[in-house]
């Protein structure tokens, strides 16, 4: 398995983007905290399934999140909100989710759980773009 998809809505050859542009908008703003979580594992948690890397197989999966007041992904409140249509990358996106390691989000200093989208991009390097990616 390769670990090739990045987090917050980045992929490879591309610089990653904040949780912070990724979630602004995804959180209902009466529930918004004043920090949104930000993930800090040193490497990307999501595997390429190896079937998928190996016929160049790409797509976005969308996941639905919660973060507990911990850090913590909690695995068992994520689903797939926008399937990328590839069941493989679904399904690596998903097995992914408990290697994530966020700093909580914060409202008025106190750490709190909060439920976010958080896309995950799977790019082959000899890929071609797909409709809304930024770089060729």
């Amino acid at each position: 398995m390769l670990g090739v998809a990045a987090l917050g809505a980045a992929c490879v050859g591309e610089p990653a983007r904040s949780i912070r542009q990724s979630a602004e908008g995804l959180i209902p703003s009466a529930v918004r905290p004043d920090e949104l979580p930000l993930v800090v594992n040193e490497r990307t948690p999501f595997t390429y399934p190896q079937t998928a890397w190996d016929q160049r197989i790409q797509g976005n999966v969308m996941l639905r999140l919660h973060v507990n007041a911990d850090g913590a992904a909690v695995r068992e409140s994520t689903t797939v909100a926008g399937s990328s249509g590839v069941p493989a990358l679904d399904s690596a996106a998903l097995a992914s989710v408990p290697r994530l390691r966020f700093r909580p989000a914060r409202r008025n200093g106190v750490p709190v759980g909060v439920s976010l989208l958080f896309p995950v991009h799977y790019r082959h390097p000899e890929g071609p773009p797909l409709p809304g990616d930024t770089l060729p």
